[in-house]
């Protein structure tokens, strides 16, 4: 189970792509959604080894590297 411990670590999501865990937020909700039909959610904020751009995942979905 990933944690904020693995926080600036190698993790790898479950369709195998790794990256850094950057951040875990355990009730974001998507600022991009209507505020009518925001639902608080946990999530993962991962960046790819050498930069790049940033994605994320439930944190269920990951594994330490």
């Amino acid at each position: 189970m990933i944690t904020r411990a693995d926080i600036g670590k190698p993790v790898r999501d479950r369709i195998g792509r790794v990256g850094i865990l950057r951040d875990l937020i355990p009730d974001y909700e998507d600022p991009a959604e209507s505020p009518g039909r925001r639902r608080k959610r946990s999530v993962a904020f991962l960046i790819s080894e050498g930069g790049g751009r940033e994605w994320l995942t439930p944190p269920t979905e990951l594994e330490r590297a």
